[in-house]
């Protein structure tokens, strides 16, 4: 319960957190929802504790795809990629997708 709130408190912090945000470096990318993971490889490596809390999170590297869950961690949205890779981008690199 604990970890929850910390998490609750955290996106609190975190830039306004809108259905999604987006961070991008060139032509790569990655998209935070705010919505709960679907992407059974990644939750599969996950006890079952952690699987609640993660969020949905889609990436762009180097022009391939990659479904992957997210969670905060301190002021980064720690992700974890469907082919087992995992990364920190700081909270602040975010922000609300521009509309055409």
């Amino acid at each position: 319960m604990k970890f929850a709130l910390l998490c609750a408190a955290a996106l609190f912090a975190a830039p306004v957190m809108a259905d999604e945000l987006v961070a991008s470096n060139g032509q790569d990318s990655v998209r935070l929802l705010d919505k709960p993971c679907s992407s059974e490889p990644v939750l599969q490596r996950l006890t079952p504790r952690f699987r609640e809390a993660m969020r949905e999170a889609a990436a762009v590297v180097g022009g391939q795809p990659f479904r992957a869950c997210w969670i905060v961690d301190g002021d980064s949205a720690h992700l974890l990629y469907e082919d087992g890779d995992q990364g920190l981008i700081p909270l602040a690199d975010f922000k609300q997708p521009k509309t055409a």
